[in-house]
């Protein structure tokens, strides 16, 4: 049994952090991307025709990039998904978006105490960040989104949008169950 102040109770404390950290960063993962969801599909439904069939035509495969995803995933495997309805929505796909949102939040929450800038303007710069990388970078890198110029400009300004609010509500969640970044919180005695 390890006695206080030892190396183990630091390394304990260290690995119950980061569990803290998961716990609580999945808590946000789920809100940030429900917010980014409602937001970017409230979005979608108020362009106009024209644009949405616009930004469709561009998307390989005339699906989002989740879809675009779970649909390597399955002829990978053997097999492959069919999206439904004028959404082209799978649960295949949903799974994947929902993945995708997840992994940046939970990297986030692992990371805010150590690196508290990281919380800049309330999550918002964590935001764009990720709609910089993944939208603008990775999914055309990937093939899971076309080339950014493609895109009309009202699905450049909308991604933008629901990401700046994936970062307000993922570090807005993340202050209510957790306080300020960078700010210890005492331990339970046990």
């Amino acid at each position: 049994m390890a006695h206080r102040g030892s190396d183990d109770d630091d390394y304990n404390d260290n690995e119950d952090d980061f569990g803290g950290a998961l716990l609580k960063g999945a808590v946000g993962a789920v809100a940030a991307t429900v917010a980014l969801d409602r937001l970017d599909w409230y979005m979608w439904n108020h362009l106009d025709p024209e644009t949405r069939e616009r930004t469709r035509s561009v998307r390989p495969g005339r699906l989002d990039p989740g879809h675009v995803i779970a649909r390597k995933i399955a002829r990978a495997m053997g097999t492959d998904i069919e999206p439904k309805g004028p959404d082209n929505q799978h649960p295949a796909g949903v799974a994947v978006h929902l993945a995708l949102g997840m992994g940046p939040a939970l990297a986030y929450a692992a990371m805010r105490d150590r690196a508290p800038a990281l919380t800049a303007g309330g999550g918002t710069l964590f935001g764009l960040g990720l709609f910089l990388v993944h939208d603008e970078g990775l999914n055309t890198i990937t093939g899971a989104g076309a080339k950014p110029q493609d895109y009309p400009w009202q699905a450049h300004a909308r991604g933008l949008i629901a990401h700046l609010v994936y970062g307000l509500v993922l570090e807005g969640t993340m202050r209510m169950i957790d306080g300020p970044p960078g700010r210890r919180r005492p331990r339970r005695r046990r």
